[in-house]
């Protein structure tokens, strides 16, 4: 059983998709589209652009979202997925690959995701921290003794939890968590408190944006953030994917219940290579992760 996953920010990279564009023809009418979609050059900043120009959130969600389709739709030979997933962002590549969205579709919703999540962060400013080499059950209690905001937001792996929150909840939760033996708190370089009771109005956002768009049912089945289960229902996968930017992303979980599912080959398609094989090898290292694009 063979399994996609696509990446979420954090991914992107100088000169991300300008191999595809210069290659495949049917790369570059899918980079014209996307500049089409979206009113402006994102192939530029792809192609040209400098870090900091790839770290704006209203460019970096769609950069990340269009290298990956196109990584993914320009494939050749490569084998049909039996299932597919995607970590945050990479939830609507993985929609896309299993045929539910569009690529013009899904992109209209990234772009919108990325204006609201920024809006919301500019007006309730918040952030995020890895925790590193502590049990989950004690940093959700941790978490949620506290009076401030501060949730867990990304399992990423066994012994990797990143928290998300105010600013000020986020630095007591990495104090406590430092005491109760966590290896390592690491602030990270974001812009906001994703998967944060503080994203409430850019979900209210994608809620309409969601409501106005068409699903359909998917070819195979895909595995979503909130709770790491599988969908084919597009009432559920719109459901979903709107709890998702306030909810948690159970990564690890999902590739545990894809592993239990029977995928015993996984592809991680496009972005900057290897951060998805990374955190499902420390799932379990026996599993055969491979490289599309990036």
């Amino acid at each position: 059983m063979t399994a996609y996953v696509f990446p979420g920010q954090g991914a992107q990279f100088t000169g991300m998709g300008k191999d595809l564009y210069d290659l495949s023809g049917l790369g570059k009418s899918l980079f014209q589209q996307a500049d089409e979609v979206l009113g402006f050059s994102l192939s530029r900043v792809m192609f040209e652009g400098d870090e900091e120009e790839l770290r704006q959130t209203r460019i970096t969600q769609p950069a990340i979202f269009v290298h990956s389709c196109v990584s993914y739709l320009t494939a050749e030979e490569a084998p049909a997925p039996d299932a597919v997933a995607g970590h945050s962002l990479g939830e609507f590549s993985a929609l896309v690959a299993a045929g539910a969205l569009t690529f013009p579709d899904a992109l209209r919703l990234v772009s919108e995701r990325a204006l609201a999540m920024q809006d919301a962060a500019d007006a309730q400013p918040g952030t995020m921290a890895a925790v590193l080499g502590l049990d989950d059950a004690l940093i959700e209690t941790a978490c949620a003794e506290l009076e401030d905001i501060v949730v867990p937001a990304n399992y990423n792996s066994p012994g990797q939890l990143v928290i998300s929150g105010s600013v000020a909840g986020v630095e007591r939760a990495g104090k406590i968590l430092t005491d109760l033996g966590a290896r390592r708190v690491v602030p990270l370089p974001v812009g906001g408190a994703f998967h944060s009771p503080l994203m409430e109005p850019a979900r209210e956002r994608l809620e309409e944006a969601i409501a106005q768009t068409t699903f359909s049912p998917p070819r195979c089945e895909i595995y979503q953030n909130i709770d790491a289960g599988a969908s084919v229902d597009p009432v559920d996968i719109r459901r979903k994917l709107i709890a998702q930017l306030t909810g948690p992303v159970r990564w690890t979980q999902t590739i545990e219940n894809m592993r239990a599912a029977g995928a015993d080959r996984f592809v991680e398609v496009g972005g900057k290579g290897g951060i998805l094989a990374g955190l499902i090898r420390k799932v379990d290292r026996k599993i055969d992760v491979t490289q599309l694009g990036g």
